[in-house]
């Protein structure tokens, strides 16, 4: 703020000599009202600081209401004092100045260390916000009958995509103004122009705290499914297509990757007004391998069946996804229930069914006790479906068969694996794993496989915590006898154990 006391002392003497006391009176009061507040403002106290936020708010939302805040170009202050100017016009200057030099003061305690500060100076700059939608500070062109205070928007989504201090907890509470229409299709707008110029600046390259603060942001934006919900929906589709791709057309670390591909089928491709714009996107993803591929599913799966998506070698990628990680990976549940509905179609090549399965019983061999009982009804499931499959169980047995196992694990194309000249011993071998629950479903091998499927959801998510938990009611219903007779003591049983033993006195 410029010398507040030497301006006061200026324009209130003008006044008292073009409009009388009037204007003075409301200058002088006002005046001291903002010293008042910027001392408070700047405060050590987080009290006094809230306080003066609040009263601010009230001040300067009343003079919107009231239309005493100086329209269109605003002359600097000196230019004010000094050009003919009435002095209502004068006034009305002076408080257009503090109202921006307040902005300027809430904006900077947008990065306050006490979050209660951040908080209250967040809810009243979006109260100014709101004030500026109904009662604009520029002047309207004839033809425009709304007018919104973007440049206001642009400062607090600056301000929220800080790149050194993590806004998450200020960006959850900025939810509740996303569910305004207008600040949301501006906030998209500000995010997209933000990004490119950061983006541009540091040559590609992000900061991860401003990634973070960005994706928090972004990911708390949802546009309304139906149309009848949205004034413009199409363009809020539009726009809410363009923040994402300005945003994933850059380089991402990988766990930036996963984070999108998390809520990517759920939160952003329904929202977009063409989808199959995050085909290179997911098709890169795809290409990168481990829990990236397994997550870049859900996103494929939509384009694929929604949207016609043309993907070749698509279940030559997902074959060789198939490895000994993708049990242990927190994705499990999701990967096999993908997988489970790719493979869902009657009309798939019978040899690449029958690699799919192969290869899982390969790999079923090493695995844990909570991805076998996924596993091995998953394989049931796919034999079922495919009735040309079950040659893997009942391969017809020669003298001279041949003990290596023809079925190549290294090869990365299902269609030259072999797998169908091979057969399902490794089910075989699990008959004797030392689970109960292991052991019983792989002896299901031995009878004919019913014609209907094993329902595998309700194992998908299963735990060693949950099937430990699950064996030890079993076993707590079952009584073992241990020994005829109970013993009491260490090494005291009966037939007097002791004194068989050792010569006790």
């Amino acid at each position: 703020m410029n010398n507040v006391t030497c301006l006061l002392a200026n324009v209130s003497c003008i006044d008292r000599h073009q409009a009388g006391c009037h204007f003075s009176r409301l200058l002088k009061q006002y005046s001291s009202y903002v010293c008042t507040f910027r001392v408070l403002l700047q405060s050590a106290k987080e009290k006094d600081v809230v306080n003066a936020v609040n009263a601010c708010s009230k001040l300067f939302c009343t003079l919107l209401e009231k239309k005493e805040l100086f329209l269109g170009k605003l002359p600097g202050e000196e230019e004010a004092l000094s050009g003919e100017y009435s002095a209502e016009e004068k006034y009305r200057m002076f408080m257009r100045h503090r109202y921006n030099s307040c902005v300027e003061m809430l904006l900077e305690h947008l990065s306050h260390e006490l979050h209660g500060v951040k908080e209250s100076a967040l809810c009243c700059l979006m109260k100014f916000a709101a004030g500026e939608g109904q009662h604009p500070l520029e002047d309207l062109d004839w033809s425009e009958h709304y007018s919104f205070p973007r440049e206001l928007i642009q400062a607090v989504v600056k301000r929220l995509l800080s790149k050194t201090t993590d806004n998450s907890l200020m960006i959850s509470r900025f939810q509740e103004f996303l569910e305004m229409e207008d600040v949301r299709y501006y906030v998209m707008s500000s995010i997209r122009e933000n990004v490119g110029k950061v983006m541009d600046k540091n040559k590609g390259a992000l900061d991860p705290i401003y990634q973070n603060n960005v994706f928090t942001l972004m990911s708390n934006i949802s546009v309304p499914s139906q149309e009848s919900e949205l004034t413009n929906f199409m363009e809020h589709k539009r726009v809410f297509e363009r923040m994402w791709l300005g945003f994933l057309k850059y380089k991402l670390p990988s766990n930036m990757y996963k984070k999108i591909l998390v809520i990517l089928h759920d939160c952003i491709l329904p929202h977009m007004s063409k989808p199959t714009l995050m085909i290179d996107f997911l098709t890169a993803a795809y290409e990168v391998g481990g829990a990236i591929s397994l997550l870049a599913l859900n996103g494929l799966f939509v384009l694929i069946h929604q949207h016609n998506l043309d993907y070749p070698d698509f279940y030559k990628k997902l074959y060789n996804l198939l490895e000994p990680s993708v049990f242990h990976v927190k994705y499990r549940a999701r990967f096999f229930h993908l997988a489970n509905l790719f493979l869902s179609s009657s009309h798939l090549p019978v040899y690449l069914v029958a690699a799919f399965a192969k290869r899982l019983a390969r790999l079923a061999l090493t695995a844990p006790p909570t991805a076998l009982v996924i596993v091995l009804p998953f394989i049931y499931n796919l034999i079922r479906r495919h009735p040309s499959c079950r040659v893997l169980i009942h391969k017809p047995s020669t003298e001279d068969e041949p003990l290596e196992d023809p079925y190549l694990m290294d090869e990365e194309d299902p269609a030259k694996c072999r797998a169908l000249e091979s057969s399902l011993w490794e089910i075989k071998t699990l008959q004797k794993h030392y689970h109960p629950d292991v052991a019983k479903a792989a002896m299901s091998i031995n009878t004919p496989l019913s014609e209907k499927e094993d329902d595998i959801s309700e194992v998908l998510e299963i735990t060693t915590y949950e099937l430990m938990e699950r064996d030890l009611k079993q076993s707590q219903t079952k009584s073992v006898p241990l020994e005829f007779e109970t013993a009491t003591q260490l090494l005291k049983g009966g037939a007097n154990v002791l004194g068989q033993h050792f010569c006790l006195d």
